[in-house]
């Protein structure tokens, strides 16, 4: 019995030192900024698209603990604003403006008054409209211009990539 016992043992130990030796990083981890070498390594850009919802669209920012970006508008003109960029799609017309989210204002150390910024996470409403008689898949195309800073500096700005996807048809039941 002794024998089982020990051989129970050493197989969970061995099984527990390789669960350990392949650890998964947490979800919350973030680039230090001695790793940062652009905005793009800190803000990820995602679209989604609920049919049912009053503004079916909306592009997602998702930026690292410890960043932020720059507001729409910009607190001073010199700052570079995160900006939206929708392409076109046929059937589909996106609002010649968006409207975007209020900012969150924050004290630097690098600047005289608090700035206009978005953490975290932000999501920009995308008002879409089908083209009359209009059906089927469609997919818009965003660039999406940001520009990431931590408490001390801020990073080469970078254009962002995403598309959504769109089912006209559910967006009329």
């Amino acid at each position: 019995m002794k024998r089982y016992c020990l051989a129970a043992a050493l197989c969970l130990a061995a099984a527990f030192s390789g669960c350990r030796n392949s650890r998964v990083p947490p979800a919350s981890s973030s680039p230090t900024t001695k790793q940062v070498s652009s905005s793009d390594q800190v803000v990820k850009a995602y679209a989604h698209f609920i049919p049912t919802a009053s503004t079916p669209g909306s592009v997602e920012l998702v930026i690292s603990q410890g960043f932020h970006v720059n507001a729409n508008p910009a607190t001073f003109p010199y700052l570079i604003a995160t900006e939206v960029q929708p392409g076109k799609a046929d059937g589909i017309t996106v609002a010649d403006k968006l409207t975007y989210p209020p900012p969150k204002m924050e004290s630097f150390p690098f600047a005289d008054q608090p700035l206009a910024v978005y953490e975290g996470s932000v999501t920009i409403p995308i008002p879409i409209t089908p083209a009359p008689g209009a059906r089927g898949q469609r997919t818009i195309p965003f660039k999406i211009r940001v520009q990431a800073c931590d408490s001390e500096q801020c990073y080469p700005p970078a254009m962002l990539d995403a598309s959504l996807p769109i089912d006209l048809d559910a967006m009329r039941r």
